[in-house]
């Protein structure tokens, strides 16, 4: 999970503040030794850490908060006021140009991912109702057109190519063809190389100069840490870079890329990548960033992404017959395989408030989800629609049939009745809140009803659930 190292040794550095009831002068630098120290183990350039940390330290030993009833909690909000800072403050949007097509053109070094990403920031424009076209610039690469041509056709999205022309004569071209053709952005998939050098940049300059890009992203591996950071210096000083877009943003990265590029360039980060499908690519907000790292969840993200990638029809459909006390094992097969397409549980988890900490220590097994799947298929379609016909002999045909145990099948039942309950209970307050104002349903909109505990059963399991083990 990104900033997994970091989040931890900032937890922990605030613990110590927590305990005391009223904090010195000493306690705050102290505190703030413990950041620094873990800012750079995150690969965070030294300068940003150092003016990072000194900024805070000056805020913090300020009287309104040493004298505050809650100063650790006071420290804390000025730690996430500066990290939101530090990565941009407010979001970075994309710069449309007022007469299309608004020209893209991605750089970055061979292997950061750029062609991909084209077509993943390609999708997402599609998605918001805009007619984008991919173009391919990289002639050098081998593959690198026809891969962009596969990436396309995952994004539904059309290509334009003209083998191994000049790429400048390529992206003039391909201006001309999206006018003529009503697309209002065109994306340029640009040539990478192992390292920065005379060429990459001249090349990368004509092409600039031929067609006058609204927007110039540069593609970094957040992987990289600190070599990212000198990558985008390089690039921002020759090609006056408008933005950044982050990739694996999904994996272990210490969180150096992501914590400098904005106080090094100058420039936001404005998309980051979030995992290998086409769909995993998400706006970059600097304040939801900030308080991922702090642990404290990032609620409005898991909204949108539910919005984005479940069926909104559905979900209501399911939402209507859990009110309706109606829902059946049909239903929650349904919400399994909505949850499936917003990505592996413990990134869903960490958005919550509260949880994103606690889950270091618990190893989360995505493939229980298919295990629940199999015992379903395995029943009939009366089982299905009808738990409560499912006796001790239907039990055992169906863990046989399934692969898994009668215990298993036990449990899936039972967390379908606890959601049953749960929903009935949610349903006899409303009818009790009915002459006064109208009860808001307290549900994640998008997430088929599913309720703020954020599992597909209403809440955390069992401890001896074995989806959630203790490493």
């Amino acid at each position: 999970m990104a900033f997994e190292g970091l989040s931890d040794k900032l937890s922990n550095a605030f613990k110590k503040l927590r305990n005391k009831g009223k904090l010195t002068e000493n306690d705050v630098k102290e505190a703030m030794r413990e950041v620094r120290l873990a800012l750079l183990e995150a690969d965070v350039n030294y300068k940003v850490a150092k003016d990072f940390t000194k900024t805070i330290t000056e805020r913090a030993i300020g009287q309104d908060v040493m004298e505050s009833l809650t100063p650790a909690q006071m420290v804390i909000k000025i730690v996430d006021e500066e990290l939101t800072n530090l990565m941009g403050g407010e979001g970075a949007r994309i710069e449309f140009a007022s007469k299309p097509p608004t020209v893209i053109m991605l750089c970055g070094l061979q292997g950061s991912g750029k062609t991909t990403h084209a077509a993943k920031l390609a999708l997402m424009l599609k998605n918001q109702n805009r007619r984008p076209m991919l173009v391919a610039c990289d002639i050098y690469r081998p593959a690198a057109i026809e891969q962009l041509k596969v990436v396309g056709g995952k994004a539904g999205v059309p290509v334009f190519e003209m083998g191994t022309a000049n790429p400048v004569k390529i992206a003039r071209e391909a201006i001309k063809h999206a006018k003529d053709y009503g697309n209002d952005v065109v994306i340029l998939d640009t040539a990478g190389r192992l390292h920065i050098d005379e060429a990459l940049m001249e090349e990368l300059e004509n092409v600039k100069a031929e067609v006058n890009p609204d927007e110039i992203l540069l593609v970094i591996d957040s992987m990289t840490g600190q070599d990212a950071v000198n990558v985008a210096k390089s690039f921002n000083e020759q090609l006056d870079i408008t933005g950044v877009i982050l990739t694996k943003l999904d994996g272990d990265t210490r969180g150096g890329a992501a914590l400098s590029v904005k106080a090094v360039t100058g420039r936001p980060i404005k998309f980051a990548g979030i995992g290998e499908k086409i769909e995993d690519i998400e706006v970059f907000h600097p304040d939801r960033m900030a308080s991922r790292i702090l642990g404290m969840g990032d609620v409005l993200t898991l909204i949108e992404d539910a919005q984005s990638k479940m069926d909104q029809r559905k979900a209501e459909e399911a939402a209507k017959r859990m009110l309706n006390n109606k829902f059946d094992l049909n239903d929650l097969n349904e919400q399994f395989e909505q949850i499936k397409k917003m990505g592996p549980l413990k990134g869903i988890l960490s958005k919550l408030p509260g949880l994103g900490n606690k889950l270091d220590d618990i190893d989360i097994d995505d493939r229980q989800i298919d295990w629940l799947q199999a015992l379903i298929y395995s029943m009939t379609p009366a089982e299905r629609a009808n738990p409560s016909i499912i006796n001790p002999s239907r039990k055992r045909r169906i863990a046989a049939g399934s692969g898994r145990s009668v215990e298993e099948v036990n449990r899936l039942l039972k967390q379908l009745e606890q959601m049953q309950k749960m929903m009935k209970q949610l349903r006899s307050k409303g009818k009790a809140t009915k002459k006064g104002k109208k009860r808001k349903n307290k549900m994640l909109p998008g997430l088929g009803g599913m309720p703020m505990g954020g599992m597909p059963m209403g809440g955390m399991p069992e401890e001896d659930d074995p989806m959630f083990r203790k490493k």
